[in-house]
């Protein structure tokens, strides 16, 4: 499979990079494992902040409110009882939820390559040849990015951590820099353009093509 290649200046590369049929050429037609990675990926990096205090945590409420007997009213032992104003919550969040949602590697690394593969189908991947910014500035980096019609949101990905390539995206809210071990189906979805390096592709294709499982 060949897909768009640019060269470093943005120009359009004679040789195309080829991707692998494994990877990127996947017929999908049940997204049902799309969804369980991507809800997967929003569960486990939810984190259980939210807290109420139940009848014994609300502070007061030690008097009883009235006798037991012969008011003609139900029967109380605090005015901190969850269906009174002011008292405590009953059944409420106790800052303790497990919110994460296991996937194992094998099913991890299927639904990325779905993910790729209806990229690759949407017309939502380039190749560039390299990307690099000399002292990370942001000007050339956007310049490069209008060049190559990599416009919206946009995955940058690399083979390796690069410094400048980073400190070149960071304040451009709508492009992400990864590494392409750290790729994954959520980033891979919200794109709307996936630029990788060719070296990138190479660590791609060893990780998620050939014989895998």
């Amino acid at each position: 499979m060949a897909v768009a290649t640019y060269t470093k200046a943005g120009a359009k590369a004679t040789t195309p990079a080829k991707l692998d049929k494994a990877v990127f050429g996947l017929d999908v037609k049940d997204h049902q494992l799309l969804k369980d990675a991507y809800l997967s990926y929003l569960a486990n990096g939810r984190s259980a902040q939210a807290k109420t205090k139940k009848r014994g945590e609300v502070s007061g409420g030690g008097k009883k409110p009235w006798r037991q007997k012969g008011t003609g009213r139900a029967r109380f032992g605090s005015s901190r009882n969850p269906i009174w104003r002011g008292g405590g919550v009953a059944f409420g969040p106790t800052g303790n939820e497990n919110f994460v949602r296991s996937l194992n590697v094998k099913a991890k690394r299927q639904a990325l390559r779905q993910a790729l593969s209806l990229a690759t189908k949407e017309e939502r991947v380039k190749v560039i040849e390299g990307f690099g910014s000399a002292e990370g500035k942001v000007q050339p980096t956007v310049k490069l990015l209008k060049k190559i019609g990599a416009e919206g949101s946009v995955l940058l990905v690399s083979a390796k951590h690069d410094d400048l390539a980073k400190r070149a995206t960071n304040n451009l809210p709508t492009v992400k820099a990864v590494t392409a071990s750290y790729l994954n189906v959520y980033d891979v979805m919200n794109a709307d353009q996936i630029v990788m390096t060719r070296d990138s592709l190479e660590v791609i294709n060893t990780w998620l093509g050939g014989k895998h499982e």
